[in-house]
């Protein structure tokens, strides 16, 4: 009886030896399956859970400084380019509009005077040129005249000597004679002043000709001031830059905006994409146009087809808003993460259209 009960106390220490060996086998296999699976897909993998859904974000922002009159858009509303979504108040602009316009109407009316006065000017540079062309001919007549008095004053001259003329008629043509030479000065003396009055009237042709150019340089500056008043006042309607979704809507009516303030924005849903942080030690394998599947934490289960596309140019901490200085201070080194594009080549995909900016997502690049 004692040695069958040392037996079966041998018996029961033997089988626990042997099926906890059994278990740390089977852990040791199914560890190292693990490990080895894990090895050859880090191999031809890599990952990061570092990433997030990112699309184009338009801020929304006044061109002109005013006060808002009537927002048209609410929270998560979806817009069309070109629909308005913010009125500003355009009265002072508008009085402005109408103040180039006035100056506009000034500028021309300084136009049509100032053409005017040079077709007066004009005008009377012909009447001069004609007054002179007449007093020329006078002037011809006139030297005839006096040729003719004074050949028959020297007739007369020689027969005053005989006696054979009275010496009354001697002083009728001597009269005649002188009167013929103060008619050719005097008809000399107005081609002078007609010639002097014509380089007036051309004078004052030129300077009204320089009038016009001035003129019609007012008339180009009030155009452009019209233009300006015009832009400005098309400015007072805030409209959508693309189609998209408004985002949270924080301005009320009556609110003053600054010009280049912001205000709310359009996210696009044309196009999403993701950004990807690998870290550093990772980007020696990465190359553009690797196969990438995405797994969004908003859609477990499901995987998304995507390629890489770019690189950035530099890691994501030279874009902070104070970017580390390594040369001052203690240094601590650490590792950086470079942001990597990846777009989305499945775009039939119903869910991608679901997808929103800022979604976490896993990505797995295949480096083969």
């Amino acid at each position: 009886m004692a040695t069958t009960q040392k037996t079966g106390a041998d018996a029961t220490p033997k089988k626990k030896s042997r099926t906890f060996l059994i278990v740390l086998i089977a852990l040791v296999i199914v560890g190292g399956a693990f490990g080895i699976t894990k090895y050859m897909h880090a191999k031809h993998h890599e990952e990061t859970d570092d990433a997030q859904v990112e699309a184009n974000i338009n801020p929304v922002i006044p061109k002109i400084s005013g006060y808002v009159t009537e927002v048209r858009v609410k929270d998560n509303q979806r817009v069309k380019k070109g629909d308005t979504l913010l009125l500003l108040d355009d009265r002072d602009l508008k009085l402005k509009l109408e103040q180039a316009e006035a100056a506009m109407a000034t500028a021309k009316n300084n136009l049509l005077s100032a053409r005017a006065t040079t077709a007066a000017a004009q005008a009377n540079i012909g009447t001069s040129a004609a007054s002179i062309k007449t007093v020329d001919a006078q002037i011809e007549a006139a030297k005839v005249n006096v040729w003719q008095t004074t050949q028959q004053y020297n007739r007369y001259a020689n027969l005053i000597k005989d006696h054979s003329i009275t010496q009354q008629q001697f002083e009728q043509v001597q009269a005649a004679k002188e009167t013929a030479e103060k008619q050719l000065q005097v008809l000399q003396e107005q081609k002078n002043q007609a010639s002097r009055q014509t380089a007036a009237v051309s004078s004052q042709s030129n300077a009204t000709g320089t009038q016009i150019n001035v003129a019609n340089s007012a008339i180009a500056q009030r155009q452009v001031d019209i233009d300006d008043a015009k832009l400005n006042l098309s400015y007072t309607v805030v409209t959508a830059p693309a189609d998209g979704v408004v985002s949270r809507v924080n301005v009320q009516a009556g609110q003053f905006l600054q010009a280049g303030q912001a205000t709310f924005s359009v996210i696009q849903d044309n196009e999403v994409w993701v950004v990807g942080n690998f870290k550093e030690t990772q980007f020696n394998d990465l190359r553009i146009g690797q196969k990438v599947i995405i797994n969004v934490d908003a859609f477990p289960g499901h995987d998304f087809e995507a390629t890489v596309a770019s690189f950035s140019p530099a890691t994501g901490a030279r874009f902070a808003l104070l970017p580390p200085d390594n040369a001052s201070g203690n240094f601590v080194k650490v590792v950086q993460r470079l942001p990597v594009r990846i777009e989305f080549t499945n775009k039939q995909d119903s869910l991608v259209k679901q997808l929103r900016a800022g979604m976490n997502v896993n990505v797995d690049v295949h480096l083969d």
